[in-house]
């Protein structure tokens, strides 16, 4: 087992048990909910959104319960990679690479943004494989 800096860690209530895995629903919260001044702003924002935890072994689960679900924080990272970083360089290679090969500015523009269609649709199909990396635990 790995140490809790080294986890993400979330509260959540379990709403589902299973024989291998329970249903945790996870309140998500942005930086702007946390802030003292978010009614002042409108710009509060917080999602519930259900993820599928593994059990730890020794464990009990009930509906109802309180739980900590957690994952390693490299595996968040590389989600962080996947899902932001790899797309916005992507956008930003093929629209500095077509206008440099002489498209118009409008034209490399419209091309960047269009890769992301594929390139979205490539993890979606990729999900199966992606959801036996990005794995989440609950105690």
């Amino acid at each position: 087992m790995t140490k809790k800096a080294e986890n993400i860690e979330h509260p959540g209530i379990v709403t589902r048990v299973h024989d291998k895995y329970v249903e945790v629903m996870v309140l998500s919260q942005s930086a702007c909910s946390a802030c003292h001044a978010k009614g002042a702003c409108s710009m509060a924002d917080m999602e519930e959104k259900q993820v599928k935890a593994f059990k730890t072994p020794g464990s009990s689960y009930t509906e109802g319960q309180h739980v900590t679900v957690y994952m390693q924080k490299n595996l968040g990272n590389l989600a962080v990679f996947y899902g932001y970083i790899l797309p916005f360089l992507l956008v930003i290679f093929i629209l500095f690479g077509l206008v440099g090969f002489g498209f118009t500015e409008g034209q490399a523009g419209l091309a960047a943004l269009a890769v992301l269609v594929p390139y979205y649709l490539i993890l979606y199909l990729s999900r199966n494989k992606l959801n036996k990396t990005f794995v989440f635990y609950a105690r």
